[in-house]
């Protein structure tokens, strides 16, 4: 087996003539959390869903646990399926309560019998601490309670890479630290993380890495200590002094 979770080799992503990913190498050792940070349309989110190819690069290679998952094949599949990830919106179905959200995929994909992806998802559902809200609708229930539900949605399938793509940008301040704090806990856990996220705390407290983007190039990879006290680059610089200014 690979020593890396994910790794991305000459990545190269287009919109029309629109250079979004720059030619991007990177290797994530398993069990590493990362957080991805950088100015709007530097290209992060477009590099996640790369990740596990909601965006299809033009060119390179992405391997999950070794697995190049541009190639169609089962092996592919299977390296996709250990994938899960949390959107900025939530994406819940509307029309279907919280359980309902969470069993889908078990049922659909894994084959799962409904007991036990049910028995399963309420545990999540306790494990983000909303059990209490299953059979509400989303409509229902909060941003915080919402997106804590789109992360236990993703935990059911037991994902060994869980990706987060800006996952508390739409919620109001008071409802960030609950989802925050769902993180950090699952941060704990040995899962390997990919985080996209202007909370810079939660990246003093969490990442192993931080990845700093610009213009579609990984221009920073530093522990967090080092990129937050001496980032080497001017671009990086000028981000954080804006981000302290918030």
């Amino acid at each position: 087996m690979t020593e890396f979770a994910i790794r991305l080799v000459g990545l190269n992503k287009y919109y029309g003539q629109y250079h979004a990913l720059r030619n991007v190498d990177l290797a994530i050792s398993r069990g590493q959390r990362i957080v991805l940070c950088g100015p709007s349309g530097s290209g992060k989110s477009t590099l996640t869903r790369c990740m596990n190819l909601l965006e299809r690069p033009e060119s390179g290679k992405v391997e999950i646990e070794g697995v190049n998952i541009l190639e169609r094949s089962a092996a592919a599949a299977a390296a996709l399926r250990r994938v899960g990830m949390v959107f900025q919106q939530f994406n819940l179905f509307p029309h279907k309560t919280i359980l309902q959200n969470c069993v889908l995929a078990p049922l659909l994909v894994a084959r799962q019998p409904t007991a036990i992806a049910e028995e399963r998802a309420l545990h999540f559902l306790d494990k983000v601490r909303i059990a209490d809200q299953a059979h509400k609708y989303p409509s229902q229930l909060s941003g915080g309670q919402q997106q804590r539900a789109a992360i236990a949605r993703a935990l059911t399938m037991d994902p060994e890479i869980l990706l987060f793509d800006e996952p508390t940008s739409a919620l109001d301040p008071e409802m960030i630290k609950e989802v925050l704090d769902v993180m950090v806990a699952l941060a704990d856990e040995g899962r390997t993380m990919v985080c996209v996220t202007h909370e810079m705390g939660f990246a003093r407290q969490v990442a192993d890495r931080v990845l700093f983007m610009d213009e579609g190039s990984i221009v920073e990879d530093r522990d967090p200590q080092s990129f937050f006290e001496a980032p080497t680059t001017e671009r990086a610089r000028q981000f954080l002094s804006q981000l302290l200014k918030h």
